[in-house]
């Protein structure tokens, strides 16, 4: 592991643990050159079916385009970054183990958009907005509408 201060490729891992949900492996490391210590963090490495956007292209499952999403639905909101992370790895698993070898865009933006109707009405909305592209505020008040029906 590459020390981030003086580049040295030796370390020793001073502490280690799982995550809540056993999929992440948070380790401490000391640099045995300049003792720097600073945290890792590792991740089995899965294999995701591509994706196929609207126009037809295909792209590789990307864990920080979703995160992206999150950040900018939650901007603001009374929400944690583990929080966020579960989420992310909720809309995972279901990408994972849709068992197929390709999943289109609109699939995985639904089940963020589920994911966020139980968790946060305002992050829903926010990301609704932009994942629907509302055209005028008449759809954006029919979405609010939907939504405080279903919560009724």
């Amino acid at each position: 592991m590459k020390c981030p201060a003086c580049g040295n490729l030796e370390a020793k891992v001073v502490d280690s643990r799982l995550s809540r949900e056993g999929d992440v492996t948070r380790r401490r490391r000391e640099c045995l050159k300049c003792g720097e210590r600073f945290t890792t963090h590792e991740r089995i490495e899965t294999v995701y079916p591509s994706i196929k956007k609207k126009d037809g292209r295909r792209e590789e499952f990307n864990r920080n385009k979703i995160m992206h999403g999150l950040d900018k639905a939650f901007e603001k909101r009374p929400i944690s970054v583990e929080e966020k992370e579960e989420l992310l790895n909720r809309v995972a698993r279901f990408v994972r183990e849709s068992g197929e070898k390709e999943i289109p865009a609109s699939v995985i933006g639904q089940k963020i958009m589920d994911v966020l109707r139980d968790t946060d009405e305002v992050a829903y909305v926010r990301f609704a907005s932009v994942y629907r592209s509302f055209k005028d505020a008449s759809e954006f008040m029919d979405e609010i509408s939907r939504l405080s029906r279903e919560k009724s």
